[in-house]
């Protein structure tokens, strides 16, 4: 069984929990997720099975969408609602509309953030998160992120005074808790990420996703295989080059092939042969006329 399993991953489990149950239910070590969601986060988890482990690395790297919720007037350690709160200021009224806006707007594009203690991001071979249990305060490195598309939505029945909700479309390594924290400084308040929701990664999307109720009810009938989508939906954002008989044999074998004439948009890229997914060739690093393979896919 080789192919995406487009997981809608339920509040209360680790992406490693996932993992693990996926495993049992189809019967293989071969299992990667592409994403790490922390336990109190559902939402969009595909999961690579079988030789769709061999592109985790290129889902991993793509945009994700998220809903988030800010809460103004309380910061915590941990930046969302189940830390330790750390500052208080009180919210008479939410900040007007206009004012949102502006703050979003400012956070459009590139920006730089500082990873939150609570996170994995390693420090001398520490987890952050390791620190901070351990009450010591690190130097974090600034990274950057892209924030390509930002907006607030409508009120919720629960907000309306001190929280409002967001729509992120964002690069990897983009930390959301931060960014809400972020804004509410900004905003002229502490403030933390309240709830959090991812609805998109690379081109799956909630729509079409599987619920642990629904894979488990089609291995009942030892039809969960019928769930996994093909590869190459994973890498859809990978520019595709198509190959003849002939250069597909040399592919198979690992082989380096001639740059070809058309032009590709992409480095790495994906070679096809009709509708059968090779492999993922990028430039050769020292002889840019060849092309090299990186990931090749059997079966």
């Amino acid at each position: 069984m080789n192919g995406i399993l487009p997981l809608w991953k339920p509040k209360g489990m680790t992406s490693h929990d996932c993992v693990i149950q996926i495993r049992k239910i189809f019967k293989t070590k071969k299992v990667g997720h592409t994403g790490t969601l922390d336990p109190e986060v559902e939402g969009v988890l595909p999961m690579c099975i079988g030789e769709a482990t061999k592109i985790v690395p290129y889902l991993t790297e793509t945009e994700k969408g998220y809903i988030a919720q800010v809460k103004l007037g309380q910061a915590t350690d941990t930046e969302d609602r189940h830390g330790t709160v750390v500052e208080e200021k009180s919210v008479a009224e939410l900040p007007s509309e206009k004012r949102i806006e502006n703050v979003l707007q400012s956070f459009r594009g590139t920006i730089k953030q500082v990873p939150p203690m609570y996170s994995a991001v390693k420090i001398n071979g520490k987890k952050l998160y390791e620190y901070a249990r351990a009450g010591e305060e690190v130097k974090r490195p600034v990274r950057e992120a892209t924030i390509h598309d930002l907006k607030r939505l409508p009120l919720k029945a629960n907000e309306g005074t001190d929280r409002f909700s967001m729509e992120i479309i964002c690069s990897k390594g983009t930390y959301i808790r931060t960014l809400c924290v972020d804004i509410g400084k900004r905003l002229g308040y502490p403030a933390h990420m309240s709830d959090l929701v991812r609805t998109k990664s690379a081109s799956f999307t909630k729509e079409n996703t599987v619920t642990f109720a629904i894979i488990e009810e089609a291995a009942k009938h030892n039809h969960q295989d019928q769930l996994l989508i093909p590869m190459i939906k994973g890498l859809d954002h990978l520019d595709i080059l198509y190959v003849d008989e002939e250069t597909k044999r040399k592919v198979h074998h690992g082989q380096k092939i001639s740059k070809p004439k058309k032009i590709i948009k992409t480095d790495p890229f994906v070679v096809m042969h009709d509708q059968q997914l090779l492999a993922i060739y990028q430039i050769h690093p020292q002889k840019p006329e060849q092309m090299k393979p990186v990931r090749v896919f059997h079966g």
